[in-house]
């Protein structure tokens, strides 16, 4: 059994992650500034502090063996808080984890690293270039990461593709909520591009292996992501089918929706940001041969069934967070005039 700290766990991943950890006999600690209200809370160790404070990083580092460092301030948040969180926190959690003897920091980086590219799928070696604040912090964080690497340590990064899950709200709440009420859904785009995601489970699969498998295995640079997804409008399609409201997507033409969107994002309107307007109506999806070849990765769930099964835990679990919002993933975002736009569909 080993001693596992995550940061950001009581985030969406964060929470998953604790869960699958537990499952297998772990002991677990949680290092997040925000409160960790979950069941499980009796069952692990609970840190409730910043990764921008080193000092509190140190007291919590102790005896602890491997760390999975999820914490990240995501594209909703200040760029002040952005660059303080994604970067200088990352360089404090990696300083503070080696010097208390750690054996391994996992990273979780994202796909954002590669920008809008003009080619699919992504590979590792691919150019890396960041869209807004959260793209660029997460480059800088892989790039603390890489020091330490070249200092003989252990530091395992993943680039996920946008996960679902159990937990997950953010965004996603917003299309939720449309199918739930019985409405069709606007689509930047006609919907005939590729956009890969990935189910939460999958994702704690790779951390794990990156836990697990020998340092020479484990001390790379993963794309991790669902192996089957067709077109967004088929994959998104499948929700509302669950629904069962026999609602449509709708594609509209791109280019006009993305101005509008970046004009409701200018006015404060929206809760839609530049990667998400940006990259929904372009191909986006990685290589994950890499993973599969040196991790053993083997992803169990297509980017329908992911949704699908987000969809379930969102119906089953809206009570808890009807009244809610914020600007993390555990949390719905504002639909802003997004809510008036739904009547129109």
């Amino acid at each position: 059994m080993s001693r596992i700290l995550i940061t950001g766990g009581a985030g969406f991943l964060g929470i998953n992650l604790v869960r699958y950890l537990l499952a297998r006999g772990h002991e677990v600690i949680s290092y997040d500034f925000a409160d960790f209200d979950y069941p499980e809370k009796d069952k692990i160790t609970v840190v409730t502090k910043d990764i921008r404070n080193k000092q509190d990083l140190d007291v919590a580092m102790k005896g602890v063996d491997f760390v999975v460092h999820c914490a990240a301030a995501l594209p909703l948040y200040s760029e002040a808080d952005i660059y303080t969180t994604d970067v200088d926190g990352t360089r404090n959690v990696l300083a503070s984890a080696f010097e208390h003897g750690v054996k391994r920091v996992v990273h979780i980086s994202s796909t954002a690293v590669y920008g809008i590219p003009d080619h699919h799928p992504l590979y590792e070696h691919d150019q890396l270039v960041g869209v807004g604040a959260y793209g660029e912090a997460k480059i800088l964080a892989e790039q603390e990461c890489e020091k330490f690497r070249a200092r003989g340590r252990c530091v395992p990064v993943i680039r996920p593709k946008s996960f679902v899950g159990p937990e997950r709200l953010g965004v996603f709440a917003l299309f939720y909520d449309w199918a739930l009420t019985g409405h069709n859904f606007p689509m930047i785009g006609m919907g005939n591009n590729k956009y890969q995601l990935l189910d939460v489970e999958d994702l704690c699969d790779a951390i794990y292996a990156c836990i697990t498998k020998d340092e020479h295995v484990a001390n790379n640079t993963f794309n991790i992501g669902a192996k089957e997804y067709t077109t967004m409008k088929e994959d998104y399609q499948a929700v509302l089918d669950t629904a069962g409201h026999g609602k449509k997507i709708i594609g509209f033409p791109a280019a006009p929706m993305i101005w509008t969107l970046r004009l409701l994002e200018f006015l404060k309107i929206s809760p839609l940001y530049k990667w998400v307007y940006e990259t929904a109506s372009v191909d986006s999806f990685v290589s994950i041969e890499k993973a599969e070849n040196i991790l053993g990765y083997t992803p169990k769930y297509s980017n329908k069934q992911a949704l699908i099964r987000n969809y379930e835990w969102y119906i089953k679990n809206l009570s808890s967070f009807k009244s809610a919002s914020g600007v993390s993933h555990r949390v719905p975002w504002k639909q802003g005039i997004l809510g008036i736009a739904k009547h129109l569909f």
